[in-house]
């Protein structure tokens, strides 16, 4: 009976290893030098409500996509692209795609699945969010950071800002569209993305392939 309880365990603890490896997909490493000069990424920043639904990105620009949003760029200290108030880096970042929903790890450049349901439609109150390639959802995670109320959403809202920037000057370097969504169902997200009590939703940002005229604002 103790040989089978002990194979028993040691079959259970290799099925849960391979299931966690499965759930967790490395990212190729992110391409951090050429693109676009800054001051033409700047001049070429705008907001796209047309995706073509027939393109997807590929692995290295998902990488580069989202290493620029919020990814570490000092290893030795962990810190990020985007500042964040206190280093609290409470900006988290989920991805909607064709293939399901995805939690983003910086610290070792993967994406955790959540579902292999597409929920790109819930991620915006926008037929659009549909199209995109990647729909990207912002998450303060609230218990990274100490203060009052006024002062978590103020903060949360500010870093998102950065954040959002740096996905617009990859997407214009890129020649890719993007937008960022506040006319969300934030309750629905965190219902899709199995979001914790201290994690808020703060904006969506579609990214993908353009069709037709951008908007400019």
């Amino acid at each position: 009976m103790k040989i089978k309880n002990t194979l028993l365990i040691s079959a259970l603890f290799i099925a849960l290893n391979l299931f966690s490896q499965s759930d967790t997909i490395k990212l190729p490493a992110p391409q951090t030098t050429g693109g676009m000069p800054l001051m033409e990424a700047l001049k070429n920043r705008c907001s796209t409500r047309s995706f073509d639904a027939e393109k997807s990105l590929s692995n290295q620009q998902l990488s580069n996509l989202l290493w620029a949003a919020n990814g570490i760029n000092r290893p030795e200290t962990g810190k990020r692209t985007a500042p964040s108030a206190v280093n609290w880096q409470e900006i988290e970042i989920f991805v909607a795609t064709k293939d399901g929903a995805f939690r983003y790890l910086p610290k070792t450049h993967a994406l955790l699945k959540l579902t292999g349901d597409d929920v790109r439609k819930d991620m915006g109150k926008q037929n659009f969010t549909a199209d995109a390639a990647v729909d990207m959802v912002f998450v303060a995670d609230y218990s990274k950071m100490n203060g009052g109320s006024n002062t978590t959403e103020f903060y949360a809202a500010t870093d998102c800002g950065f954040v959002s920037q740096n996905v617009y000057l990859f997407c214009a370097s890129e020649g890719l569209g993007t937008v960022v969504l506040g006319y969300i169902d934030r309750d629905k997200i965190t219902e899709k993305l199995k979001l914790g009590k201290d994690q808020k939703v703060v904006l969506s940002q579609a990214v993908g392939f353009m069709v037709g005229e951008f908007e400019e604002e």
